[in-house]
């Protein structure tokens, strides 16, 4: 659990996007993994004016941990909450059960860098997460993607957040980014699975993280519904449709000749079509269809924090 070169570069970007910072919780008790030089380079990259001693002050104000950081970018308080105690987190708490009342709508930010994906209970742990978040505060989420198997209980997908930070949930999603865990990584905003009218895939080979930044806008409890995956609500909702407009199913009769025609295929032949579609994945890595290149420091704004 922690912030490394590009995880700073992700709190960072959200400050750029006017994240309040002023009751920041964090899950799990985060680390600052990288250098006093890399994270000068970094605030510096971001428009930040700071020197070597506030850096310094930085990494030794708390043994290490980000909480002086976070309070660099506009925190008055800052709360960890853990399942154990051994990295002293400010609260103690098991995020596969629901987080008390007074917990609730307190926070301007609630950041998850590297905990949530070991919580095997996660409908519970975000929705925690969710209804800590106070009206008009912000969830910040740096989470795995691809190639983290054995790492944790999870690997997320885009499909995920953008079902879960959904207005009927009582959230925005404001940015969903994806990153391969490389020096000088190259960003890519990723694409509304329901908006392009098809699932968002990636066939690489390095780690790849989410980031998740989501606004609440809206005093709803979550999962009212349980979130379904898009493409599945479109097959279903055309699927009524039809029935309701031909209660006989003629209209099904094309969607049935397709489904007898892949039935009858040979398996060598399906077989064969899908190791093609393999390699195409294979070689396709960030789909510019799925994925554009960005630039977090794309936004230039002055900046204003504590020594």
């Amino acid at each position: 659990m922690g912030l490394d070169v590009n995880g700073t570069q992700c709190i960072l970007f959200a400050k750029t996007l006017g994240v309040d910072f002023t009751q920041t919780a964090t899950i799990g008790r985060q680390r600052l993994h990288l250098s006093p030089a890399d994270l000068k380079y970094n605030l510096q990259k971001f428009g930040f004016s700071v020197d070597g001693n506030q850096v310094e002050r930085i990494f030794s104000q708390d043994k290490g941990y980000a909480e002086a950081l976070f309070r660099y970018l506009g925190a008055r308080d800052v709360n960890s909450f853990d399942h154990s105690n051994y990295e002293q987190a400010t609260h103690q708490h098991d995020f596969n059960k629901p987080i008390p009342n007074r917990c609730q709508k307190l926070y301007s930010l609630v950041c998850d860098s590297g905990s949530i994906e070991h919580v095997f209970n996660f409908p519970v742990a975000i929705k925690n997460c969710m209804e800590m978040v106070r009206m008009g505060g912000h969830y910040l989420g740096i989470t795995p993607a691809n190639n983290f198997m054995g790492h944790g209980f999870y690997q997320f997908s885009p499909e995920l957040f953008y079902r879960v930070f959904s207005i009927d949930n009582g959230f925005r999603l404001l940015r969903l980014i994806a990153y391969e865990d490389t020096p000088m990584t190259k960003w890519y905003a990723v694409q509304n699975p329901a908006s392009i009218n098809t699932r968002v895939t990636l066939t690489n080979d390095r780690p790849v993280y989410l980031v998740v930044i989501a606004e609440r806008i809206a005093n709803l409890t979550p999962f009212q519904s349980a979130p379904q995956q898009s493409d599945y609500l479109s097959v279903w909702n055309s699927y009524q449709n039809s029935v309701e407009k031909n209660p006989n199913g003629g209209s099904n009769k094309k969607s049935r000749v397709l489904t007898t025609a892949i039935a009858m295929t040979p398996q060598p032949v399906k077989r064969f079509a899908k190791h093609l579609l393999r390699i195409n994945q294979s070689r396709s890595g960030f789909n510019p269809k799925f994925f554009q290149r960005i630039e977090l420091t794309d936004i230039k704004v002055s900046h204003q924090t504590r020594d």
